[in-house]
């Protein structure tokens, strides 16, 4: 499945098992921290059976405030690069995975539409962050299109998609 293609039901559970498998191989509980999501990613997961081996929390923080006192997100970073940037998904990844107490971590932060992009970050623009305890951080920037499902069901593979990733690296 390519990314630009919008993934069904079917395909995101597909994902999801993946994800689950590597979880579950590498011993770990897996949280995750989403803005334009709503805690769609988590409920992907948490719809397989068996999760609650596997995954540990979910948080959705659309308010700078709730990213600040949820996830440790530094206001100086939303203030200076705004709650869809790299710096900022950084930091949600890096503290949904220190203040919930898990090996992986997804974080996603972005703009699903159908209004809210500007110039610069367009509708459709996405940050997605991933860590292991005690690895680096790292985070992709992505511009899907489409309405506000499409951009978020996009989101939503390339999370797991990453997460299959970093524990598979």
């Amino acid at each position: 499945m390519e990314l630009s293609s919008i993934p069904t039901d079917a395909q995101l559970m597909a994902l999801a098992a993946e994800v689950a498998a590597e979880v579950l191989q590498h011993r770990l509980m897996l949280v995750t921290a989403e803005s334009c999501t709503g805690g769609w990613v988590a409920k992907t997961l948490t719809d397989l059976e068996g999760s609650s081996a596997w995954f540990h929390a979910g948080v959705v923080t659309y308010s700078y405030e709730a990213k600040e006192a949820l996830l440790g997100v530094n206001p100086h970073t939303l203030e200076q690069t705004g709650a869809v940037s790299e710096e900022t998904v950084l930091e949600m990844v890096s503290g949904a995975l220190a203040r919930l107490g898990a090996g992986v971590a997804v974080a996603v932060t972005g703009i699903a539409g159908p209004s809210g992009g500007t110039a610069d970050k367009p509708v459709g623009t996405v940050w997605i962050g991933w860590k292991r305890r005690g690895g680096y951080a790292h985070a992709q920037v992505f511009r899907f299109s489409g309405d506000r499902e499409a951009v978020r069901r996009q989101t939503v593979a390339a999370a797991l998609k990453g997460l299959r990733k970093t524990l598979t690296e």
